[in-house]
């Protein structure tokens, strides 16, 4: 019983370490209707986010490159421990600083707010190259716990944005007579309709301390997997110190441990797939990292910079909904995978296509809009979501 219970605190410890890696950006996406209307950007604050997390890639280019010419100089430990603090220095900062602007070329533009945008977004997608380095060192099974705390980095502030009632708007008939005289009873009319915000039931600045706060939550999380004694007992060696691997294990070679890939199957029943046998074929790692490399550009780059002209003539309910479920979907991916780990290549190519299919009606919906199909239409906004 000791041992479980020291278990489920290392589990719960990686799930919250997890939960950091991304959810700044994640937080920031879901927030965007209200803090599109209060910026000079406006709408075009998508498009300047995908750039911008583009950009940060530098961080990990960093890390790669340091591995790969200096390797055994970077510890990963002490930058983790930096970039955890500058994502919770800088999400506290977005609550002081997001409206604020400053005139560039005759334009006010929130620099302050694209600024600290790029520090969080270097900061998470540096965390794809240190955390889970940093997760191996412990027991395989944690690691998919940790996939788990990723995943809830993008459905934890989908959920307080719903609670704080993101980009609830009505449209006001304000309408106009023109040309009205004493003598005749005819009258031009004009039909203005005005997008009037209703107030969120917590402001833009609580919502970024929260994710403040969130990083800090991550922060102690990673401190006690760093020191806490029985988070030492789940290293599959017992040999770290406070995330430090000993000496006499450094030139150990470890294989890959087959729990980790299927802990379900017996060791005499042949696996139904190559993976993580190590025994693919170049082409089917070309096949592979070509998929990734396609899913990736459409799900962090491609669709979240054109969503706000897919899915804002929908309503700004329909876009709020398409950005929560969007959050909702990894950490329920992840949940299933626990479940059915199926690991088909033909499987992963038929998905691609699937997915491929519904981001080419995503882009169709942006080119058309602002009067895409079903544009007045229930069906139009649900399809969309």
């Amino acid at each position: 019983k000791h041992t479980s219970n020291m278990s489920l605190l290392t589990h719960l410890l990686a799930c919250l370490f997890g939960m950091g890696s991304w959810v700044s950006i994640n937080g920031l996406w879901v927030e965007l209707p209200l803090i599109v209307p209060q910026i000079p950007e406006g709408w075009y604050l998508p498009s300047y986010l995908s750039v911008l997390i583009q950009m940060a890639n530098v961080g990990p280019l960093f890390v790669t490159l340091m591995h790969r010419f200096r390797p055994g100089a970077l510890n990963e430990t002490a930058v983790i421990y930096v970039i955890i603090g500058l994502g919770t220095v800088a999400s506290f900062l977005l609550g002081f600083f997001w409206k604020e602007t400053v005139v560039v070329a005759g334009v006010p533009r929130s620099v302050a707010l694209l600024v600290l945008t790029f520090f969080l977004s270097a900061v998470d997608c540096t965390s794809s190259v240190t955390f889970l380095p940093f997760m191996m060192r412990l027991k395989p099974q944690y690691l998919t716990t940790y996939y788990i705390g990723e995943g809830v980095s993008g459905l934890l502030p989908a959920l307080v944005a719903l609670i704080q009632g993101v980009g609830v708007v009505h449209c006001i008939n304000s309408t106009q007579s023109l040309n009205h005289t004493l003598n005749t009873s005819n009258s031009a009319l004009t039909l203005d309709l005005r997008a009037q915000y209703q107030p969120a039931n917590f402001s833009v600045e609580v919502f970024f301390f929260f994710l403040s706060a969130m990083m800090l939550v991550c922060l102690v999380a990673f401190l006690l997997l760093n020191y806490h004694p029985s988070v030492a007992r789940e290293h599959p060696n017992g040999r770290y110190t406070n995330g430090v691997k000993d000496k006499s294990q450094k030139n150990r070679k470890w294989a890959e441990q087959k729990p980790m890939m299927d802990p379900y199957r017996p060791t005499n029943q042949k696996p139904r797939s190559s993976f993580g046998t190590g025994s693919y074929s170049w082409m089917q790692v070309f096949y592979i990292f070509a998929i990734l490399a396609w899913a990736n550009s459409l799900t962090n780059v491609v669709l979240p910079s054109v969503q706000s002209y897919s899915c804002l003539p929908y309503g700004n309910n329909a876009y709020h909904l398409s950005a929560t479920m969007a959050a909702v979907s990894n950490p329920l991916a992840c949940f299933i995978a626990m479940f059915f780990p199926i690991r088909s290549l033909l499987l992963m190519g038929a998905l691609t296509v699937i997915g491929s299919g519904v981001g080419a009606y995503i882009m169709g919906m942006a080119v058309l809009s602002p009067c895409p199909l079903l544009v007045n239409e229930t069906s139009g906004g649900v399809i969309i979501v």
